[in-house]
């Protein structure tokens, strides 16, 4: 408990007019019970948003629906579904590199890592593997012209250790970011992961919502969509202080767009780091400070309504502590801190311990001091990243609905700059890998290695962005067809250098 008057003491005295100090001093105890806080309440967050994970897209949960918890529910969720969690051990990877090669481990290391694991992955994690296994390595296995999904949540989702071993350092999380966020992310979708780092790390040394969603958005460049996003929700926040969901409603008339993800793009669905990144300040505003309002708030948004929670409540479990998180939600908890995550070998008490040792490495390392009861931190003015916008001067214009098996397509056509073509291959025989050669405007410019592994998948067959604007064709040739096997294509995006133009016959 002195520990904790010790915290509150610096962090009032020291930034009451919206300033970061020179130096926190925190006694180890508040600095692991902070740890433990963000680490509990990324996977309470999960827990409780699991059930409704993107089954409200483009609308509230509203209050009437409700969302349990029951004593038990996490043991549950940890034996039945434990890919629930993927945003727990996914972090975990990268912890274990750190401890296994240090600080100083390279990208290629943790790309390796990610990309060999037994777990499944979607989105832009699932290309980034199928990349890292085909010779891309980060930060190429991310960016955009490799990615369609460059600015999903996937590294959103996987930042909270950047920001745990880096208390009151929001730069050096962000440096962290830099070296792994590019497996996997880039632009809005690695600003979504530096900018969750961001708030990680100053949720050490303030106890100010405001202050840390607002300071942690300094890490971002003002001229992306994601800053002004973010900016756009704080600013209606004051507008709309009792009103969550005027906020959350003014939100999804200006971001709720989607332009890069096959899968969201034109529909509801919305994977975006954007509009998820809202979410999650949402629900850190309005919540309050309240554990169950945060989250629930959170919640209720919608989209990625599991990973969003989880932000949200390890933010704050790490803004107050593991010993102030609510009784209500720590006895499942309890039950489940001693089990490994599925996919490796820590559990949470581990991890707890892990991110602690890091941290004092970094706080070491950063110019601060470690001695036997207390460390002093160098604190860190955040500073923007360098500025990156994926899918830039490219529009989505069109959809394709093929639905047919490769063979019975002869030609794809389309006019524009920029094309993604999505199938699948299924085949007994998991070993079996279909090589499509695809020819656009009459030459070869790829052989596609598809494996029927759906750990290994490739769901985007083919795409090209930066094309010469015009008309373009498709054709496509299965080189090593088998009876067992079938290989379809399914949907397709066509971009332009302009949006399309709203139908008016009048």
């Amino acid at each position: 408990m002195a520990g904790l008057m010790l915290l509150s003491a610096c962090v009032h005295r020291t930034s009451p007019h919206g300033t970061i100090p020179e130096t926190v001093t925190l006694t180890k105890e508040v600095l692991q019970d902070k740890i433990k806080g963000g680490w509990a309440g990324q996977a309470i967050g999960c827990t409780y948003g699991g059930p409704t994970e993107f089954r409200f897209q483009g609308t509230m949960i509203n209050d009437y629906h409700p969302i349990g918890w029951s004593d038990g529910c996490m043991k549950s969720w940890y034996q039945n579904s434990p890919g629930l969690y993927d945003d727990v051990y996914m972090d975990l990877t990268f912890v274990e590199v750190f401890e296994r090669l240090g600080l100083d481990a390279p990208a290629d290391s943790f790309a390796m890592a990610f990309a060999t694991a037994d777990y499944g992955l979607w989105h832009a994690n699932q290309v980034a593997r199928t990349n890292i296994l085909n010779g891309i390595m980060p930060p190429a296995s991310g960016h955009w012209l490799n990615n369609p999904h460059a600015d999903d949540i996937d590294y959103q989702i996987e930042a909270d250790y950047a920001g745990l071993m880096c208390p009151g350092m929001p730069n050096s999380a962000s440096e962290i970011s830099d070296r792994i966020g590019h497996i996997m992310c880039y632009g809005d979708g690695w600003y979504g992961g530096v900018y969750v780092g961001a708030m990680y790390s100053l949720a050490f040394i303030s106890d100010d919502l405001e202050f840390i969603v607002t300071e942690a958005l300094k890490t971002i460049p003002e001229q992306s969509r994601f800053h002004q996003c973010i900016s756009d929700v704080i600013r209606w926040w004051k507008q709309y202080p009792e009103d969550w969901k005027q906020t959350w409603f003014e939100c999804e008339k200006k971001w709720d767009v989607d332009y890069g993800c096959p899968e969201g793009t034109f529909r509801s669905y919305n994977i975006d780091a954007v509009i998820n990144s809202a979410y999650v300040v949402i629900g850190l505003l309005y919540g309050e400070g309240d554990f169950f309002r945060t989250i629930d708030i959170a919640t209720r948004c919608g989209q990625d309504s599991d990973c969003n929670p989880a932000t949200a409540a390890g933010i704050l479990g790490t803004m107050i502590g593991y010993s102030r998180i609510p009784e209500f939600w720590m006895k499942s908890l309890h039950e489940v801190e001693d089990m490994p995550l599925a996919y490796t070998d820590i559990s949470l008490n581990r991890a707890y311990a892990l991110s602690f040792g890091h941290a004092l490495q970094m706080i070491e390392r950063e110019g601060g001091t470690v001695q036997e009861d207390q460390v002093t931190i160098v604190c860190q003015q955040p500073s923007p990243v360098a500025f990156e916008q994926g899918f830039e001067g490219h529009y989505p214009v069109a959809s394709m609905w093929i639905h047919k098996p490769i063979t019975d397509v002869d030609t794809i056509r389309f006019e524009g700059i920029g094309v993604v073509i999505v199938g699948n291959v299924q085949s007994p025989d998991r070993n079996y890998v279909a090589e499509v050669e695809v020819h656009l405007d009459g030459a070869p410019v790829e052989t596609v290695r598809m494996p029927a592994d759906s750990r290994k998948r490739r769901l985007e067959v083919f795409w090209r962005y930066r094309l010469p604007k015009g008309k373009h064709y498709l054709t496509f040739d299965w080189k090593n067809p088998t009876p067992e096997a079938t290989l379809s294509l399914t949907d397709g995006l066509v971009y332009s250098d302009a949006p399309a133009p709203a139908l008016n016959p009048y």
